[in-house]
Formats: structure tokens, sequence, C-alpha cells
């Protein structure tokens, strides 16, 4: 409901709606707004730290947190949770917290892997990269929202090529019986 319409349609009565269940009960479970958002809001981060642990497990871990952070409706999600924590203290705090989790999983997973890209030298370290890897899809949106295209197909390429270098993608095999 917040990536389709923002987080100001969130009600206990359209929420109940939507879940086919009488408003009273959603308020029975969440007694204020902002226990209902703090409760998505630690159900999406755990959801989301569930993924980065299959990521970590992957021999791809960059190409997992490049599909996590080109989530359109995850960067919606997170713009709109953003907006709702300017008036809101616990929503803003809890946005925080959740994010220094994902970011702090994130990085585990791409340490375990960082010797064998062979940039330990270079000056780029595992936590720089993660950055930028989650902020450049979240601005891109946040300006193409506005109108704003310039640079953003050069940027997407360059992190690209920077992935096929690194990590590249195994290279599809024949299948039996198939001709090339």
């Amino acid at each position: 409901m917040m990536v389709e319409r923002g987080y100001a349609a969130v009600s206990y009565r359209a929420l109940a709606a939507r879940a086919g269940v009488a408003p009273s009960l959603v308020q029975y479970y969440f007694p204020t707004l902002d226990d209902l958002f703090l409760g998505l809001l630690r159900r999406n981060t755990e959801t989301l730290l569930g993924g980065l642990a299959d990521a970590a497990a992957s021999d791809r871990p960059l190409r997992a947190v490049w599909r996590y952070a080109n989530s359109r409706d995850g960067a919606v999600l997170l713009l709109e949770f953003m907006a709702l924590a300017n008036n809101r203290k616990a929503i803003h705090t809890e946005i925080g917290l959740g994010g220094e989790r994902i970011r702090q999983a994130q990085l585990r997973a791409v340490t375990r892997a960082w010797a064998r890209y062979g940039l330990g030298d270079a000056d780029l370290t595992p936590a720089a990269l993660l950055f930028m890897m989650n902020a450049i899809p979240r601005m891109i949106l946040l300006e193409e929202t506005f109108g704003t295209h310039t640079g953003h197909a050069d940027t997407i390429e360059i992190i690209k090529r920077f992935l096929d270098r690194i990590e590249p993608e195994p290279e599809a095999r024949p299948r039996a019986g198939v001709p090339d």
C-alpha cells in the first residue's frame, strides 16, 4: 500500500479493507499507526537480512547487493519511510538501526570475498563500494522521479562492467541435445 499510494494512504480502515479484516482487529495488534509502521520496518529488515545471508553464502555477493539495491519497490518503500520519519522520531531511529544492520550484513558478505577480487591494494574499500552500490540506484530513482536522467545510464554501465570483471556471470551452457 505504501509503495502504491504512499504512507499517507495507510490507515486502520484502508489496511483492514485490503486484508479483509475488521479495522478493530488491526488496531488490536497495532494500537498506534507508529506501532504498525515500526512492525513493518522491523519485518522488512528481517526479511532483507535473510536474503543477505543467502547472498553471503553465494560466490557473487556483490551481484546480490546490486540486485537488492536496484529493487524499485524497496527504494520506493524506503523513501516513503524517510518521508514518514520527518515527523516521527521512532521511525527515524528504526530506519537508522535497520539500515546499519543491513549494511553490516552486506559488509560481512563482501569482506569474505574481497581478497579474491584482487582489489586488496586499491583505494576502494568494501564499505565504500557498498555505500556507492546502495546509494546510486536510490539517487537515480529519486532524480528520475523529477525528470533528471543525465549520467544515469553511464553510471549503471560502469557498475555493470565492474561487476562483470570481478564477479563474472557463469557462461551459459548449451542444453544436452540442443544444437549450438
